[in-house]
């Protein structure tokens, strides 16, 4: 009999449908705060997001199903062994991550992060001219689940949309433009908006550099939804501080949470938001990650196909 841990806060609907597609396994539920190393080196399957550092390439351990898109923590070496596969729960984020995005540009393009400044102060001020979607052009880096939602979106406002990827491919309708990765700075030059939603891997750690920065038009508005050290705090502060962009919006930083006395909060021309794009607050976001786990779960024990495997050596999906 298979050991299923089941490291998630769930509604008893939501455990329901864990448990019938564990049928006829031992089901265990808890959470990274209450587990313990034992239950954790004993499970054939875990669901959710375990401590990293207590998974020690358990022999045990089979499939190690997410609850998160990113999968980071988990392709360090010695963490998983060589039999165990990862998945993880790509497609339940687009939704509200892209969304959260789309709120980030048109809050910066219309300058309501401003105008939220002036009420604090009671102030009746005319902030100046804004900028619109419409006849802009936006660049999507990273157009998986979440950055093909937010080209969507976009497209729909009327923006003329570039779709920058790893891999070549064909063009979806929501994009105008396909370019690769290592043509960035080719893009860069020609987008009002650029919207960065990419992993955490040793290809994307820094990539949005200083160089980079100052390709940028100085009117364009950065968004970053993706994972933190795309760029250095200090480098985005330069990038803000003197103009070489207008403004950004960033969901992620390099060190979180971001410190009391980084100069980052002191810029007027940033929204920033706690890492919270992703999390659970919208409530259609946990039923997607649990159809996902169950559907992978289910598939594992009946020796179906699993979807949302995750490449060890990359960090993104298979």
């Amino acid at each position: 009999m298979k050991k299923i841990l089941i490291l998630m806060e769930l509604s008893s609907g939501q455990k329901e449908k864990l448990e019938i597609a564990g049928a006829g396994s031992m089901l265990t539920f808890s959470s990274p705060d209450r587990v313990s190393e034992e239950e954790i080196q004993a499970a054939n399957v875990i669901i959710g997001l375990p401590r990293a550092e207590m998974i020690k390439a358990s022999e045990n351990l089979e499939l190690l199903q997410l609850e998160s898109a990113g999968a980071d923590a988990y392709i360090v070496p010695g963490v998983l062994n060589g039999k165990t596969v990862l998945t993880n729960a790509t497609g339940a984020y687009s939704q509200a991550v892209a969304e959260h995005a789309f709120a980030l540009t048109l809050m910066l393009q219309k300058k309501l992060h401003l105008y939220r400044d002036e009420q604090r102060a009671a102030r009746w001020r005319d902030r100046g001219t804004v900028s619109s979607l419409r006849g802009a052009t936006v660049a999507v880096v990273g157009l998986g689940d979440i950055g093909g939602y937010y080209a969507r979106l976009v497209k729909n406002m009327g923006a003329y949309v570039i779709g920058v990827k790893r891999r070549p491919s064909s063009c979806p309708e929501c994009v105008d433009e396909l370019a690769l990765t290592d043509e960035l700075d080719r893009v860069l030059p020609r987008a009002d908006v650029i919207m960065s939603v990419l992993p955490n891997t040793a290809a994307t750690s820094h990539i949005y550099t200083g160089d980079r920065f100052r390709l940028m038009k100085n009117s364009a508005i950065f968004i970053n939804c993706g994972r933190g050290n795309a760029v250095s705090a200090d480098v985005l502060y330069k990038a803000l501080s003197e103009g070489q962009i207008a403004a950004a919006g960033i969901d992620v930083a390099e060190t979180e949470p971001l410190p009391e006395d980084s100069p980052l909060w002191s810029l007027e021309n940033l929204m920033i938001t706690p890492h919270i794009s992703g999390s659970h607050h919208l409530p259609e976001t946990v039923d997607r990650i649990v159809d996902i786990c169950a559907e992978n779960l289910q598939a594992f024990l009946n020796g179906g196909k699993l979807k949302n495997v995750v490449d060890i050596r990359t960090g993104y999906k298979t």
